[in-house]
C-alpha cells in the first residue's frame, strides 16, 4: 500500500502496531535483541556482524547499544531479496512495511553498509545487484518512484491517472529518485573500481535520467507528466490536473513530489535540484574518465552548472534574522517557501550528502533557521524537538530529522542531545519510526521503516569513528 494509506491504517495509540513479524516485540527491561532469528534473516553479512559487535561493545549506555543492535542490520535482516538473474546479481529491497522498492529508500537503506563492500564479496555483489535492479526500474519508467520485483505485476494504484504500467507500484515524479541511483552507482565504483555495472543498460538508463531532467526543466512551458489521485489528501497529487503550479523556466528542474512523496507547493524543489547538480557532476566524471564519452560528459557538466547558477540566483535569500539562507521551494516568479522536510534530500541533509561543507556560511545560516521557531516544521514536544514533515501532519516529529541533525553537527553537546531524544522516543520498541506525536512518543507511525533504522545505525558508527567519547558514557 501507499505510505499515506499505510499511515491512515496504522496510527499507534499506546503501543506498537501488531505485525506478523515477531522481531518488533518490546523488551526494554533486559534489552534482549529484537532481531529475527538467523534462519529468518533475508541476508547475512559477516562484515556487518563483525562491525556491529565491535561498535556495540564500545557503547556504555545499554539502551543505546540495544537500539543500535536492532537498527543497524535491519535492512539486511528483513528487506533484501538477492539472486542472480541472467548471470548478473540482482537485488530487490522493500522499504519495510510496504512490499515495494523505492529507488530512494533502497539506496539509503544499504548506504551504511557500503564502506564494507570491499571486505566481503557477498556484500559487494548485493550492492552491485541493487544497481542492476535500479537500472531495470529506470528503463521501465523514469518518472516512477517505486516498483515491484515482478515487473509484470499490476499496480495497486490502478485508479491513479494515468494508471501506472505493469511493474510500477507508484508513479510519483521525484527528482531525487533518479539521483539516488547515480549516487549508488558512483559510490560503488569509487569503492571497488569495478566497471561491470556500467554496462549497456546502465548507459541507456543514465542517458534517460539526463533526458528526463531536461524535459522537466519545462523550458517550453510543457511537460508530458501528469499525476491525479482520488482522495482527500490535499498533498497526494499536484494541482492543475496533475501538472503542478505554474513555474517560470529558469534552468531548474521541476519536481512534482518531495522525497516524502508529498506534492510540492512550488515546482522547483531546491534540495532535490542541488542533489541533481551533484549527480550530474558525478555522471560527467564517469563518462569522461571511464566511458570516454567527452560530449555527454560535457553535457552533464554544463547542465550541473546551469542548475547551480539558477539555485544561487533564485533560491538564496537574505533573511532578516539569519542572513543568506536557502528557500525550500521556489517558482521562478519570486515566490519562495521557507521550511524543510525531514526526508532526504532536505536542506538539513546537504552536508550529509556532501553538497555543502559543515562550515559553509550559507549552509550554517540555513541550518540555524531550520532549528528555530521560524521553521514551521520544527516542532518541540515534551521529550524531543525536531524536524517534521507535512506528510504526517502538524504535530509529529520525525526520528529521521533528529538523526540528520546529529549527522550534520560538529558539536558534541548537540549530538549527545539528539541521541538522548532518540532514546526517549522509540516507544519501547528499540527501532526508529516514521514519526511520533510530539508529546507522546508511544503514539507513532510505522513499526517497520528500514531506512530510518539503518540511518540510526549509520549515525552511531559515525560517532564511533569521529566522537567515540560520546558513546563512552550513559546518554
Amino acid at each position: 500500500m501507499d505510505r499515506r494509506e499505510f499511515i491512515a491504517s496504522s496510527v499507534m495509540l499506546g503501543s506498537a502496531l501488531a505485525t506478523p513479524m515477531s522481531i518488533f516485540a518490546s523488551s526494554t527491561k533486559d534489552f534482549t535483541s529484537n532481531r529475527p532469528t538467523l534462519k529468518k534473516r533475508t541476508f547475512v553479512s559477516k562484515e556487518v556482524e563483525k562491525l556491529m559487535k565491535e561498535v556495540k561493545a564500545s557503547i556504555k549506555d545499554p539502551e543505546i547499544a540495544w537500539m543500535f543492535e536492532n537498527c543497524y542490520p535491519n535492512t539486511l535482516d528483513t528487506t533484501v531479496d538477492y539472486e542472480v538473474i541472467d548471470g548478473r546479481p540482482d537485488t530487490f529491497i522493500i522499504t519495510g512495511d510496504i512490499d515495494a522498492m523505492w529507488l530512494r529508500d533502497s539506496t539509503a537503506q544499504i548506504w551504511p553498509y557500503m564502506p564494507l563492500i570491499t571486505k566481503e564479496k557477498k556484500l559487494k555483489e548485493m550492492a552491485a545487484g541493487l544497481v542492476n535492479r535500479q537500472v531495470k526500474c529506470i528503463l521501465k519508467d523514469p518518472y516512477a518512484n517505486a516498483f515491484y520485483k515482478d515487473l509484470s505485476k499490476k499496480s495497486k494504484w490502478a485508479s491513479d491517472k494515468p494508471s501506472p504500467i505493469d511493474g510500477v507500484h507508484e508513479r510519483k515524479w521525484e527528482i531525487d529518485s533518479l539521483c539516488y541511483v547515480v549516487r549508488l552507482s558512483n559510490r560503488y565504483y569509487e569503492l571497488t573500481n569495478d566497471v561491470s555495472v556500467f554496462d549497456e543498460n546502465w548507459d541507456k538508463a543514465m542517458r534517460l535520467v539526463v533526458e528526463t531532467f531536461c524535459t522537466e526543466q519545462r523550458k517550453d512551458g510543457t511537460t508530458p507528466y501528469r499525476f491525479i489521485r482520488k482522495g482527500v489528501g490535499m498533498i497526494d497529487a499536484p494541482p492543475f490536473e496533475g501538472t503542478s503550479r505554474p513555474a517560470k523556466p529558469i534552468g531548474l528542474i521541476c519536481s512534482a513530489f518531495r522525497p516524502s512523496d508529498d506534492s510540492t507547493l512550488y515546482p522547483y524543489l531546491i534540495p532535490s535540484n542541488l542533489f541533481a547538480m551533484q549527480s550530474l557532476r558525478q555522471l560527467a566524471k564517469i563518462y569522461s574518465t571511464i566511458l570516454k564519452d567527452k560530449d555527454f560528459a560535457k553535457e552533464c557538466s554544463n547542465f550541473a552548472d546551469e542548475v547551480e547558477n539558477a539555485v544561487k540566483k533564485y533560491a538564496v535569500t537574505e533573511h532578516l534574522d539569519f542572513g543568506k539562507i536557502y528557500a525550500y521551494e521556489v517558482d521562478g516568479f519570486g515566490n519562495k517557501l521557507f521550511m524543510d522536510d525531514a526526508n532526504v534530500p532536505s536542506l538539513m541533509s546537504l552536508a550529509y550528502l556532501g553538497i555543502h561543507d559543515h562550515s559553509d556560511i550559507l549552509y550554517k545560516n540555513t541550518r540555524a533557521f531550520l532549528l528555530s521557531d521560524n521553521n514551521p516544521y520544527f516542532l518541540k514536544g515534551k521529550q524531543a524537538e525536531g524536524q517534521a514533515s507535512p506528510h504526517t501532519g502538524k504535530d509529529r516529529i520525525w526520528p529521521m530529522g533528529i538523526i540528520l541533525r546529529a549527522m550534520t553537527s560538529e558539536d558534541k553537546g548537540e549530538i549527545t542531545k539528539c541521541l538522548s531524544m532518540l532514546k526517549a522516543t522509540h516507544g519501547g520498541t528499540g527501532f526508529m519510526h516514521e514519526a511520533f506525536l510530539k508529546d507522546n512518543p508511544e503514539d507513532f507511525y510505522r513499526t517497520w521503516f528500514a531506512w530510518a533504522n539503518t540511518l540510526f545505525g549509520e549515525l552511531i558508527i559515525k560517532i564511533y569513528h569521529e566522537n567515540p567519547s560520546i558513546l563512552q558514557k550513559n546518554i
